[in-house]
């Protein structure tokens, strides 16, 4: 059985980080696994506060996975600090594991701040050069490369700019700009591009999370990048399409879709 570690804040509501993380690796027959860098307390409608863990409980608990179940892929989320960042970075190269996804999680979907600004140059000289594929959002995208993004094309130059940064490959999610939801991965020569036509919900509480940790479960498969990321948009289309309609705000996916519909009648 293939395995996959996700590193990153709780979500004690389940529709976002570890919670949706370990539902989509399931979801994908693959063994999860979690590394907590942060308890937050959040629901759908608002971040009420979050504690990030220490940094040697941080580095601990990577141990714990790797000596004794090493993961065939990484996703890496919400890293609130430079203090977490460079926990996570020294362990990762101690280790050197394939298939590392990073979702840059910088703000909450009703736009909660989940990293501290002052961090931005610690996660791009120390994380995004570990990843294999980097997937930010319009706004994360632009936090990174310093580049307004309207366009397709904007996000084609700050896709380059972020992949000159170290990273094998990067997905720009177009889920902020007008239009279709189109994502544009750039992996070094050429692009791609996934289009879907937006969804009219508010129910879109950890689509980042869920979509970067699907590729990370695609890889772990075995897959390359292109067909990774290509099932995983398909994946969080259908679970952003069947949500469930839980909770006031903006409510979670719904990551076992396919799932229950093979194995279960409905009610």
């Amino acid at each position: 059985m293939k395995k996959a570690l996700s590193i990153a804040g709780s979500d004690c509501s389940g529709g976002a980080g570890i919670q949706a993380d370990l539902k989509t690796f399931s979801a994908h027959g693959v063994f999860g696994m979690s590394v907590v860098t942060s308890v937050v307390a959040e629901n759908t409608v608002r971040v009420i506060e979050y504690q990030d863990i220490r940094q040697d409980i941080i580095e601990k608990q990577i141990d714990a996975v790797f000596e004794d179940i090493p993961p065939d892929a990484v996703k890496i989320g919400m890293l609130s600090c430079g203090t977490t960042m460079l926990a996570v970075a020294g362990k990762l190269r101690e280790y050197q594991p394939k298939n590392i996804v990073i979702d840059p999680v910088m703000y909450a979907k009703n736009g909660c701040p989940l990293m501290d600004p002052d961090s931005v140059s610690t996660l791009i000289s120390e994380i995004v050069p570990l990843a294999d594929i980097i997937t930010p959002n319009i706004p994360e995208a632009e936090r990174i490369s310093l580049l307004t993004i309207k366009t397709k094309e904007d996000m084609r130059q700050a896709a380059k700019l972020i992949h000159a940064m170290g990273c094998r490959a990067v997905v720009i999610k177009g889920g902020h700009i007008q239009g279709d939801a189109t994502d544009i991965l750039f992996n070094g020569s050429e692009f791609f591009e996934f289009p879907a036509q937006r969804v009219d919900t508010k129910h879109t509480h950890g689509t980042g999370c869920t979509f970067s940790s699907a590729i990370a479960a695609n890889l772990a498969l075995g897959l390359e990048i292109y067909k990774a990321v290509q099932l995983a948009k398909e994946y969080i289309n259908t679970a952003i399409i069947h949500a469930p309609g839980l909770g006031k705000g903006n409510g979670p996916t719904n990551h076992f879709y396919q799932m229950y519909q093979k194995f279960f009648k409905e009610k």
